[in-house]
């Protein structure tokens, strides 16, 4: 996933940030040079080491893509549902809906998966290695990147085949992405060169500017489910899910909690399947007391020593 937020440009904003946003100041801060690119040589951020360079991250993906061929498989399998999985929709009682799967004929919708793209099903590889040389985030950047990065496009391991299968199980591919309208033919472009197209926009491509809610994915998870049913979803961020979990009003063990408790933790596996990215996404904020809550912070005490007990060593 590569945007969230309720408008085109914060949404833009946080898109290929690899570090976490920022609340805004009281006052405008001076202007801060970019840090210097480092050499090709240098260590590799952590997260992108993991995301881009490690056969573990590559291991669950194809996990989590074999899992969703066959979840969404066998559920076409019963041939005519009700309703579709539950979704995040827009003006719905707690943020989550199950649209009927007839349309007002009594006749079936098509069944259908909808993906996320960045890191769900193809690799920013491109612009991250960009980032990951000290260069800043900027709209400009990403949107080039968004228009021409098409021939670095990877796919995410296990993507291409877990598609193919959907495809020939004839369960329709929806990609539900908040990369600008802008950028449809290059977003296309680089679906296609991953190996997981094809995608047609407005049809089985949706983009932020499709509708009213910029970087809000609930309408066009609505304009999707009046068309299909919706049998899986699939994405990096829970936003690709239901944007009641990106609530920002919620704290960082909240969202955490929402997230794996309840009737939520029932989805995941059962129609919800993330793809694994430490890369970048909503989840970057919180302090160590945030992430670390007071019954989770241990220390063995008799052998902590202080700053100052270590530079009064030998005196």
């Amino acid at each position: 996933m590569r945007f969230t937020g309720t408008s085109a440009l914060a949404a833009l904003a946080l898109a290929g940030c690899a570090t976490a946003p920022t609340e805004v100041a009281s006052a405008p801060a001076a202007p801060v040079a970019a840090p210097a690119p480092m050499g090709g040589e240098a260590p590799a951020p952590d997260p992108m080491r993991w995301t881009y360079g490690s056969g573990e991250a590559a291991a669950a993906s194809i996990q989590a893509w074999r899992l969703i061929a066959d979840y969404t498989i066998f559920v076409s399998r019963q041939r005519k549902l009700p309703q579709s999985v539950p979704l995040g929709l827009p003006d719905t009682p707690g943020g989550l809906g199950t649209p009927s799967c007839q349309r007002e004929d009594g006749t079936q919708k098509p069944f259908a998966a909808v993906f996320d793209v960045d890191e769900t099903v193809i690799l920013n590889r491109g612009y991250e290695y960009w980032l990951s040389l000290g260069n800043a985030f900027t709209p400009e950047a990403f949107m080039k990147w968004a228009d021409e990065g098409a021939p670095y496009a990877v796919p995410v391991p296990g993507a291409v085949t877990g598609i193919r299968r959907l495809r020939e199980a004839g369960i329709e591919v929806v990609f539900n992405t908040n990369r600008p309208t802008a950028t449809a033919a290059g977003t296309i472009a680089a679906i296609e060169k991953a190996g997981v197209g094809p995608a047609v926009h407005g049809k089985t491509l949706f983009l932020a500017g499709d509708d009213a809610l910029g970087g809000n994915k609930d309408g066009r998870r609505k304009i999707i489910s009046d068309s299909y049913c919706v049998i899986a979803l699939g994405g990096d961020n829970l936003g690709d899910f239901a944007e009641l979990l990106n609530d920002r009003a919620l704290t960082v063990q909240q969202r955490r909690e929402l997230a794996a408790r309840g009737d939520i933790a029932q989805l995941w596996g059962n129609g919800w399947f993330l793809i694994p990215n430490a890369a970048y996404g909503f989840w970057q904020k919180g302090t160590i007391d945030d992430v670390f809550p007071p019954d989770a912070r241990w220390t063995p005490d008799t052998l902590v020593r202080t700053a100052p007990d270590i530079m009064n060593e030998g005196k």
